[in-house]
């Protein structure tokens, strides 16, 4: 029944609670995952720098220093989902997108022609919790597609 899903991670345990249910839809053959990471401009808010004086004096090459840091480390988080679903006989391929996440979410499912979005509500813990939550609903107003969301515990 499904061919595309799209599964989009932010590199917390909780996001990946959805990945069992994945690897359950891809038992009935599935044609292909694509784990999603969206990179939001937030990630360099103050709050994420050592201070808010590092952010005020930020230049733009240090933006974009931090910017591929950020890229290489999802890089590095997708390849390692992407091979353990490959172990498990799950072939995915890896997508690294900038801008706002729920947009991103939505575009590359339609882009994709997805037939499902996969994901994890509260991602996250803490501020930034609230922030996935409101992703996951913001996916599901916005989107099309068919929805599979699943409420992550805090027992990670």
């Amino acid at each position: 029944m499904y061919k595309t899903i799209v599964v989009p991670l932010d590199s917390s345990e909780r996001a990946e609670k959805i990945l069992p249910h994945v690897e359950r839809l891809c038992d009935i053959r599935i044609g292909k995952v694509i784990l999603l990471h969206v990179i939001e401009s937030t990630v360099f808010t103050p709050t994420t720098l050592a201070s808010a004086a590092k952010a005020a004096f930020m230049t733009p090459e240090s933006y974009v220093q931090q910017l591929e840091e950020v890229r290489e480390s999802a890089e590095e988080y997708l390849a390692k989902i992407r091979s353990i679903l490959k172990r498990k006989g799950i072939e995915a391929e890896t997508l690294i997108e900038t801008g706002p996440a729920a947009d991103r979410i939505v575009n590359v499912a339609e882009e994709r022609d997805a037939d499902l979005i996969a994901l994890a509500s509260h991602g996250r813990t803490g501020l930034s919790r609230v922030f996935f939550g409101g992703v996951a609903a913001a996916v599901l107003h916005r989107s099309e597609t068919p929805l599979l969301l699943v409420r992550s515990r805090d027992d990670v």
